[in-house]
């Protein structure tokens, strides 16, 4: 491999991940969705090309131009694009009509089966984002209490049964009870809402799914996170071990400190 093209979405990701291909001698190619991707990305890649989340068509004439036959799909691209006014191509309106489901991992898959076909093949995400790769163990100060870590057993079974239906990967529990499954708005929004239903005092599970494809999709977690569980008055956060991103380690274990939270991966 001599060249990474980097389809980048929003968020720190395609930009780590650039700087730790070039770190490997790499040429970084990106072709960023202008809907979503950070104008920040321009400073860390060889080459760039803006798309419109719809526009397929030009998202593999840009790979092929920089004779990209390997990449990675990195940054979050929300899927309420799908009922805005997004531009597309004809290659889009295709991809969509053919599409079994809209689901998010559906269209991933789906996305990677077109790229394939095209001679891109997609790589495991983490061979370019080691830094960030979660590990095992607990990482805060604090670990979780009795009844904490009982809301946790129980939050991973039920995380696990949403993910394996791919709806979401993240669920808010109470005392054994569920306060918020997450679907289409995203881990930090299902957080709030079901902080805001619990009044506070809640723990937070998020997991990958047992089937997680590593080339997209995986659970990311950072300062925006904590926000959100700080909103929400959480008190635990649990997550998978080796499967799940963790933007700016440090300041989330200080600020969850400072809370008093507990976060452990599994």
């Amino acid at each position: 491999m001599e060249r990474l093209g980097i389809i980048a979405g929003g968020g720190p990701l395609p930009a780590i991940a650039a700087r730790e291909a070039r770190m490997q001698g790499l040429k970084v190619v990106a072709v960023a969705i202008e809907e979503a991707a950070s104008f920040d990305l321009v400073d860390e890649v060889d080459a760039i090309s803006w798309v419109g989340a719809g526009q397929l068509g030009r998202l593999i004439a840009a790979l092929k131009r920089e004779r990209v036959a390997d990449a990675v799909m990195l940054g979050r691209i929300p899927l309420t694009l799908l009922f805005s006014r997004v531009k597309t191509d004809l290659e889009g309106i295709l991809f969509y009509l053919k599409l079994k489901d809209r689901r998010g991992d559906s269209i991933l898959a789906g996305l990677g089966d077109v790229l394939t076909k095209e001679g891109i093949a997609l790589h495991d995400c983490r061979r370019f984002l080691s830094s960030v790769v979660l590990r095992k163990g607990l990482l805060t100060a604090r670990a979780p209490a009795f009844e904490e870590q009982r809301d946790i057993s129980f939050g991973r079974e039920l995380a696990r049964a949403i993910a394996q239906l791919r709806i979401g990967q993240t669920v808010v529990i109470k005392r054994g009870t569920v306060l918020a499954v997450e679907a289409i708005e995203g881990t930090d929004a299902t957080i709030r809402r079901g902080g805001a239903l619990g009044n506070g005092g809640v723990v937070v599970v998020k997991v990958g799914r047992p089937d997680q494809d590593m080339r997209f999709d995986l659970p990311v977690v950072g300062p925006d996170t904590l926000a959100a569980l700080e909103e929400a008055g959480a008190t635990a956060l649990a997550l998978d071990a080796d499967q799940t991103l963790i933007i700016d380690q440090e300041k989330v274990v200080r600020t969850a400190d400072r809370l008093g939270m507990a976060i452990v991966a599994d």
